[in-house]
This record gives structure tokens, C-alpha cells and sequence, in this order.
């Protein structure tokens, strides 16, 4: 099929490399504008940019699809289909309803829990025991077009979501893959009623850790917020990130380290073990290491 791309993110690319895989033309790709990064803050082309690229790809990168010149572009294209994954902007009518087929979008839940701009991390944060992606064909409203394809994954006890992402994008790629391959025996269903649920965009301001929460609730909120931003906490003055653990045994005054060697500790009910932590200005560590840098002490309050 002829296809007009649209994403941006590390989770598009999988998607883009599939499509390619399976012999689809793609029209062209949409993805958000360079930004500023590094030290130089030069612009830098997004991921699904610098694929597109060394693909050797038409690439484009509005900041909207509301003008009709970026919307005559589109329907000049002439595609079959759009596929739409993390791209980013809302897209108007005019631009749905351009491709003959019109747009699918790969969803990293299972519709219609978890509609909206944070999916993996909510649905870790939440505690969800299993979650997915639909294939969803796309209408005006926020993540409420019917689905057509579903798939299903479990959610490890101890799972990041950076480590989740990883495995959706897989399942994501192949999923849209297997929906274009029978898209005239793949209905679309419209999503029931009951289970709206919303995954709001994540703001920094959840990040730092409440001891006094009980540990299934600190542990899912440290490993729904890895990498990014980062759960964290205090410890002598100095902000750590926090970005994997599990729960412990042990009990005691919340946010006291109750074994040093283990970095274990007591939250408002039961206890988490830090396996992997971040100090400002360092990176990323296990536990064993960090300890070697940042000794601590049982009794120390976090």
C-alpha cells in the first residue's frame, strides 16, 4: 500500500522500519520539527527525522496541519492510508480524511482504558496487571475511533517503562503490519462505554516519592516514571533519581534505610528495595555501584 507516515519519537521508528520491511511505499513522512538539545542546543532532527533520512525518504515537519497549503501537500500524496504513531499533533479532519482508507493509529493500550498522551507509564503507575496496543482507525475525537486490531501483553512485576515501551513498539510494528495484510477482513469496532479511562501527560511535579505511601504504590511510581522524568527523592540534601525496584521484606518508620547493602526502604506500609539510582550530574547506576560512590547507612532518612 501507498502510505502517508506520521511520528515522531523512538517508538515510531520500529513502526516506519516495519512498514518498510513488508514492502509498503511510503508517501512521505510527517514528524515534528528539529528542537534544540545537547550542549550546543543545536537543532536536532527527531528520531523518526534521521530514519526517515537515512531511508531516503520524503520527510516533512509542520508545526501544524491546519493550513491548507501543508493540507494540499497531503492530498497530493495520494495515499492509500496514513499511519499514525506518537506523532504528536492533532490532526484536522481534512488531513483524516485524505488517504483513501483514511488514518490508523497504533495506540499503546488497550482501548478504552488508558486514551490520551501517557498510556505506558500510566498503565504501570496504575498497577494494570496486563496492557497492549490497538490498532485504532482514527476520528476527531481523543483516542475514540474503532479499533480494529488488538493485541495483548502481560506487565512484568518488576517492568520500567522504558522496558515496556520497548516491547509495545515491537508489538505495535507487527500489529499494523497484520492489519494493512487484512484490512478488508478487519472491521471496525467502536470502542464500549464503560472503562474510559485517561492517561494524562506526565508532569514533573509527581515525581518526588512520598514514603508514606504504601510500597506497591511508591514501587509502581518509581518504575512508571523510568527514565523519564525520574522518580526521586532526598537523600543528605542531595536529589537522586530513582528508576527501578521491587518489593521488600521489612517494616519500620517511612522513608528509613533499613539495610544499607540492599538499599531497602520503609515506606508507609512494607518496604521497596532501590535497584537502580541517579545522582545529579552522574549516570544511571545499579545499586552495588552507586553504593561504592554514595556510601549509606541503615537508619539514614530518604
Amino acid at each position: 500500500m501507498r502510505i502517508l507516515f506520521m511520528g515522531t519519537p523512538e517508538f515510531s521508528v520500529s513502526v516506519l522500519d516495519a512498514l518498510v520491511e513488508a514492502g509498503h511505499e511510503i508517501a512521505a513522512v510527517f514528524c515534528q520539527p528539529p528542537r534544540p538539545a545537547g550542549r550546543g542546543k543545536k537543532d536536532r532532527p527527531t528520531p523518526v527525522h534521521a530514519r526517515a533520512l537515512e531511508l531516503g525518504l520524503e520527510v516533512h515537519h509542520p508545526t501544524s496541519l491546519r493550513s491548507d497549503e501543508v493540507q494540499q501537500t497531503i492530498r497530493d500524496l495520494k495515499a492509500d492510508v496514513g499511519v499514525v504513531v506518537a506523532y504528536g499533533l492533532l490532526l484536522p479532519q481534512a488531513v483524516l480524511d485524505a488517504p483513501t482508507q483514511g488514518c490508523l493509529n497504533i495506540h499503546a493500550s488497550l482501548l478504552p482504558r488508558w486514551r490520551g498522551a501517557a498510556p505506558i507509564h500510566r498503565a504501570i503507575m496504575a498497577g494494570d496487571a496486563e496492557t497492549g496496543v490497538c490498532i485504532m482507525q482514527m476520528d476527531a475525537g481523543l483516542d475514540t475511533g474503532p479499533v480494529r486490531l488488538r493485541r495483548e501483553i502481560a506487565i512484568g512485576a518488576e517492568e520500567t517503562t522504558a522496558q515496556l515501551h520497548d516491547r509495545l513498539a515491537v508489538l505495535g510494528a507487527t500489529a499494523i503490519v497484520d492489519t494493512l495484510a487484512a484490512l478488508v477482513d478487519l472491521p471496525a469496532k467502536p470502542q464500549p462505554d464503560d472503562g474510559v479511562t485517561y492517561a494524562e501527560k506526565i508532569d514533573k511535579s509527581e515525581a518526588r516519592i512520598d514514603w508514606t505511601a504504601p510500597a506497591a504504590e511508591v514501587d509502581r511510581k518509581i518504575r512508571g516514571l523510568s527514565p523519564f522524568p525520574g522518580a526521586w527523592t532526598e537523600i543528605d540534601g542531595q536529589r537522586v533519581k530513582l528508576l527501578a525496584s521491587r518489593i521488600a521484606e521489612g517494616q519500620g518508620q517511612a522513608g528509613t534505610l533499613l539495610d544499607e547493602t540492599s538499599i531497602t526502604v520503609a515506606c508507609g506500609e512494607g518496604a521497596v528495595q532501590l535497584l537502580r539510582l541517579q545522582r545529579a550530574g552522574k549516570g544511571a547506576q545499579d545499586a552495588d555501584i552507586f553504593l561504592r560512590g554514595f556510601p549509606l547507612t541503615k537508619g539514614q532518612q530518604f
